[in-house]
């Protein structure tokens, strides 16, 4: 079964890709295992702030923070029956793209060409291209 990662930041992008993907989904002849990924950018001054609000605030802000990103995602994957798995990273987002396929053995990384991020290149999101540039498994890139 080929192991599937599924970046979403809750982009019109995002949406897109989830929509491919379920078109295709039958294309994986041995099933597919999907893992959603979400991002969040750590918080400024981290420490310092961490210090004064403490850290369980400050992961549960990115924890709803990700869940929102993830909802529409999670809600297409429910109504077409499809198991998946989720997870909330923070960090860089290519960097923990890659990182994150790398630990759970993904097959392949399936994503949008851009996402929620304000800057992007001409052709892709920086994101994207920097996963490109990062990954050692093969990239799906959703216009």
């Amino acid at each position: 079964m080929l192991k599937l990662l599924v970046p979403v930041d809750g982009s019109e992008h995002s949406s897109r890709t989830i929509d491919h993907l379920l078109k295709n989904i039958h294309s994986y002849k041995d099933g597919a295992e999907i893992h959603l990924l979400n991002v969040q950018h750590p918080i400024p001054y981290g420490s310092r702030v961490s210090s004064v609000i403490g850290q369980d605030k400050i992961n549960r802000y990115h924890h709803d923070e990700g869940m929102a990103e993830l909802k529409t995602a999670m809600q297409k994957l429910d109504a077409a029956n499809l198991k998946y798995h989720y997870h909330i990273g923070v960090g860089d987002a290519a960097e923990t793209i890659v990182k994150y396929a790398e630990e759970k053995g993904c097959d392949q990384i399936f994503m949008g060409t851009r996402g929620m991020g304000s800057v992007s290149n001409l052709l892709l999101g920086s994101v994207a291209t920097k996963v490109i540039h990062l990954a050692e498994v093969p990239i799906v890139l959703v216009k």
